[in-house]
């Protein structure tokens, strides 16, 4: 079968490799569509990702759909969960699988993703896909459950200003989110154009305002006593900059984003004289039918953020097209 496996930055290369054998529990898949997140832009770029590094060729993509080729969902169209928790640990018992220490997650090193033609699952992790979803719209699941969980975080109440920080498609995501939740306004920044745009169209007011100095005017002009929650979802400084900037006193500042350098810092004077609520966002749990019931509710609109869908043979032009950012959401597809 072919598989996309990464050596080292910027080295991903097609093989050719053995079919996988379902353990007791798994279902063999098709995959049929792969998203290239933010994270794994982060391991094509560096070999690693946080303290996660590359130690041997990994086979990248964690936001993927597919069809069941054995078990109780042989021949369905299946959106998969890409993290197993133990479901033993504490965090398990308690609910949190996101912070289960044992966690095996597809993609990142040392667990192989789904930028191959077929690979095995655990049943319990995959979820039909109904008639009037694609394959893409399955990949996008997984980043809605990013968001649905950074949600659930900020704890938005009906006419609250909130403000996004960085209009990938988690934070297109999160501004649809926010708007369904009962936010009064939302103020989505980017400095592309063509995420802002998007933006716009999903009723906030788009700026491109990188910093907090930048910020500042709009804020004191149109949102007179601050954001109340503010998500940043840029990985960026300057992003979390202008969204404690943003925020009135005693507002949420919910921490998305994945920085490339593993760092994250600010003036801690003005987040104190706020006395900001910081959280941190650690993937998701529990969320794909939270996604997929939104979305067939039309709550939430994928298709406008999946711009680019390629063959596996064409990864190399994927991945180019993923890092230079003039699109939103690149796929690629190993089977057709």
């Amino acid at each position: 079968m072919k598989t996309l496996r990464l050596y080292g930055p910027g080295d991903i290369r097609l093989l050719d490799e053995p079919e996988p054998s379902p353990a007791s529990g798994e279902a063999l898949l098709q995959i049929a569509s792969v998203g290239v997140c933010g994270s794994d832009l982060t391991w094509f770029v560096s070999s690693g990702i946080g303290s996660a590094r590359l130690e041997r060729p990994l086979i990248l993509g964690h936001e993927f759909s597919a069809v069941a080729l054995t078990g109780q969902f042989a021949g369905k169209r299946v959106a998969v969960d890409p993290a197993i928790p133990c479901n033993r640990c504490r965090h398990c018992i308690e609910g949190n699988p996101n912070f289960c220490e044992a966690t095996r997650f597809a993609g990142h090193a040392p667990d192989d993703g789904a930028l191959r033609e077929r690979m095995a699952w655990p049943e319990e992790l995959l979820h039909p896909l109904p008639d009037e979803l694609s394959f893409e719209d399955g990949v996008m699941l997984e980043p809605l459950g990013v968001a649905l969980h950074a949600m659930d975080l900020g704890k938005i109440r009906v006419g609250d200003k909130v403000g996004v920080f960085g209009c990938g498609p988690i934070g297109l995501l999160m501004v649809q989110l926010a708007l369904a939740s009962g936010a009064e306004r939302v103020l989505a920044t980017d400095p592309l154009e063509h995420r802002r745009n998007l933006a716009g169209t999903f009723g906030a007011q788009p700026s491109s305002a990188r910093n907090g100095e930048e910020v500042a005017p709009l804020i004191r002009s149109d949102y007179k006593g601050g954001l109340d929650v503010a998500f940043e979802i840029a990985g960026e400084d300057d992003a979390v900059e202008a969204a404690i900037r943003s925020l009135r006193p005693g507002g949420k500042l919910i921490l998305g984003g994945i920085p490339r350098d593993d760092r994250t810092s600010f003036c801690a004077s003005e987040a104190r004289r706020k006395g900001l609520t910081i959280k941190l966002v650690r993937r998701m749990k529990h969320t794909y039918p939270r996604a997929i019931a939104l979305t067939m509710a039309g709550t939430v609109r994928l298709q406008p953020l999946v711009t680019h869908v390629f063959p596996l043979e064409k990864a190399d032009e994927a991945f180019a097209t993923a890092v230079s950012r003039s699109g939103l959401k690149v796929c690629l597809r190993p089977t057709t």
